[in-house]
């Protein structure tokens, strides 16, 4: 009967359009919480220093367990405007689609173009928090005269605006835009085509449901946007050396020099740690998006 008053009375007003947003940003937001150490052992070693137990071990001797949460405020305001652009744009993009598609399931490359264009709006909006959050992480390896010493996100922002101007807040945004389309595509369209396999062909439970689909939704995620992700942190970290030169001119460049000094496996580096981290942000924050909405409908919502 619950499931039923939807389809009779379809709910009107400001929440319905926003809800998929506000659902979204604090899904992922609470998934940060549990996931940042990972995240900043991931971008250690995208930095060269070292495998993941020797990150591990060298942070605890030397910066001790805080410093696994370096970044944290920075990591929520991205995923406060990042996750919560992507998720819901995404949303609205497949109910939109499913009216026009008489309510029947979307075909798996309506799902990737729902997701492509979700990943763009969402890096777009989340660019900043995200170039706050790898400066952050990576402040700890630099020299002491070159570290940027940012206090917390809103710090990092302010200072960012002010020494380089407004527009260097988008510095890389290029390809983060590329990397979040990517892994969008794959994390997005795979957990819906996925959800519907487990329920519908295998006849799964809920938590099954959501627990499978988000596995596969992970993977697709880390397989899809890794290579993205690495060019990305190469960008957005670069400093000048003493001629005032900087190591890359773009994102192309870095790519080529890349490709020449270690081949295509070079952009994998650190797969199996970022798959690690992101297959369980992935299936966290549907976990926790699937649990906000059964609130909302107990609550009437």
């Amino acid at each position: 009967m619950g499931e039923e008053k939807p389809k009779t009375s379809p709910p009107t007003g400001v929440w319905p359009t926003v809800k998929p947003f506000v659902n979204g940003g604090a899904s992922g937001m609470l998934a940060t919480c549990v996931i940042q150490p990972i995240d900043m052992i991931k971008v250690r070693i995208q930095l060269g220093e070292g495998s993941a137990a020797e990150v591990t071990k060298k942070m605890l001797k030397n910066e001790g367990v805080g410093a696994f949460y370096k970044g944290l405020s920075a990591g929520l305001l991205r995923q406060a405007t990042y996750t919560t652009a992507r998720l819901g744009s995404f949303r609205i993009l497949t109910n939109k689609a499913l009216e026009a598609n008489d309510g029947k399931p979307l075909p798996l490359y309506q799902k990737a173009l729902c997701g492509l264009t979700a990943g763009a709006i969402g890096a777009c909006v989340g660019s900043p928090a995200d170039l706050s959050l790898i400066r952050m992480q990576a402040d700890a390896t630099l020299p002491a005269a070159q570290r940027r010493n940012y206090k917390n996100a809103f710090h990092a922002l302010y200072r960012i605006t002010s020494d380089e101007g407004v527009l260097a807040l988008w510095k890389g945004a290029g390809p983060t835009v590329v990397r979040a389309m990517a892994l969008n595509m794959g994390m997005l369209a795979s957990y819906d085509q996925s959800v519907e396999f487990f329920r519908d062909s295998l006849g799964f439970g809920e938590a099954a449901t959501v627990v499978g689909a988000s596995t596969v939704s992970g993977f697709f995620a880390s397989a899809c946007s890794l290579p993205f992700d690495y060019v990305k942190t190469q960008i957005q970290k670069m400093q000048p050396d003493a001629e005032g030169k900087l190591p890359y001119t773009g994102s192309l460049d870095c790519v080529l020099k890349t490709f020449k000094s270690g081949g295509p496996f070079k952009f994998y580096t650190g797969f199996p740690v970022y798959c690690v981290r992101i297959a369980p942000h992935v299936m966290m924050t549907w976990i926790f998006l699937n649990q906000i909405q059964k609130v909302e409908k107990s609550i009437g919502l």
